[in-house]
C-alpha cells in the first residue's frame, strides 16, 4: 500500500477508529443531536486517513488536514466550557476575540486559517502572496462549511464522499466511506476533529485543481455565502422541506 491510496485510507480509518483506549475514553464522549453519548473516535480516524489517502504532496496535506483536525479536536474537549458557551459560529467567535475574550473557537478559526495558507503555500507550483491567501482562505471555508454540516448522523460523511468523488479524491472517499456506518448508527461521531480535518483536505484538493485567481474567487464566494447563510437559516430545515435532500440526509439514519 502506498499514501493516497484507497486501501491505505481504509487501514488507518479502521485502526483509529476502533483503537481502544480512543473509543472506550468516558472523558472524551460528546451528546449528540437527541442526547446520545457518542464516542468521538471517528474524528481523528478521519484526519489521519484523509491526510493518509489524499492524492495531494504529503506535507502540503499533512499541515492543512492535522492542523485543522487537531484546534478541532481542543475544541471538542474545551468548547463546552461554560465561558465559551455563549458565542457560535464565525461571528461570533471573531466577534468574542475583538472584545478580548479568547474561545476555544477563535483559536480555531485562526488555526484553520494559518493552516490553509501554509498547505497552499507548500503545493507544488509557484503562487504569489495573494493567491496563497486567497487559497488558504478557500482550505479554511471549506473545513468550516463542513463542520456546519455535520449537525445529523452521517451528512458530512455524505458530502465529504461526494466531494471526493467530484475532487477525484478516492482515498478520502473510502476514509469517510468505511466509517459511514457507525455514523449512521450513532455509535461514534466526527465532531469538529473529523469535520474540520475533512473540510481542509477537501478544501486543498480543490484548490490544487483551480486554474487561476478568479475560479477561486469564486470558490470562495460561494463557500462564504453558505456559510453567512448558515448564520439565518437552519441547514436541517433547508434540507427536511426539500425532499430529494431530506430523502438523501436520512437514507441509513436511525428513525
Amino acid at each position: 500500500m502506498r499514501a493516497g491510496s484507497p486501501a491505505a485510507a481504509l487501514v488507518t480509518a479502521l485502526a483509529v477508529s476502533y483503537a481502544p483506549g480512543l473509543r472506550g475514553a468516558a472523558a472524551l464522549r460528546r451528546r449528540n443531536h437527541r442526547g446520545s453519548t457518542l464516542s468521538p473516535s471517528s474524528g481523528p480516524a478521519l484526519a489521519l486517513a484523509a491526510v493518509v489517502g489524499a492524492a495531494l504532496p504529503l506535507p502540503a496535506v499533512a499541515v492543512a488536514g492535522l492542523v485543522a483536525g487537531a484546534v478541532g479536536a481542543y475544541d471538542d474537549a474545551a468548547g463546552r466550557r461554560p465561558a465559551q458557551v455563549g458565542a457560535k459560529g464565525v461571528r461570533g467567535h471573531l466577534g468574542a476575540l475583538r472584545r478580548g475574550q479568547v474561545t476555544t473557537g477563535s483559536i480555531k478559526v485562526v488555526g484553520i486559517g494559518l493552516a490553509g495558507v501554509a498547505g497552499v503555500a507548500l503545493l507544488p507550483g509557484t503562487r504569489r502572496p495573494t493567491d496563497v491567501l486567497l487559497g488558504g482562505a478557500v482550505v479554511a471555508a471549506a473545513a468550516n462549511l463542513v463542520n456546519l454540516l455535520d449537525l445529523r448522523p452521517g451528512r458530512a460523511l455524505k458530502v465529504g464522499i461526494g466531494g471526493a468523488a467530484l475532487l477525484r479524491q478516492p482515498g478520502v472517499a473510502a476514509a469517510a466511506a468505511v466509517l459511514l456506518p457507525d455514523d449512521l448508527a450513532e455509535r461514534t461521531m466526527l465532531g469538529d476533529c473529523g469535520a474540520n480535518a475533512l473540510g481542509a483536505v477537501l478544501g486543498l484538493a480543490l484548490v490544487e485543481r483551480l486554474p487561476g485567481r478568479t475560479p477561486a474567487a469564486r470558490a470562495l464566494a460561494v463557500l462564504a455565502v453558505l456559510t453567512a447563510a448558515s448564520e439565518v437559516v437552519s441547514y436541517s430545515r433547508v434540507i427536511d422541506a426539500t425532499p430529494p435532500l431530506r430523502w438523501l440526509d436520512r437514507l441509513g439514519r436511525r428513525p
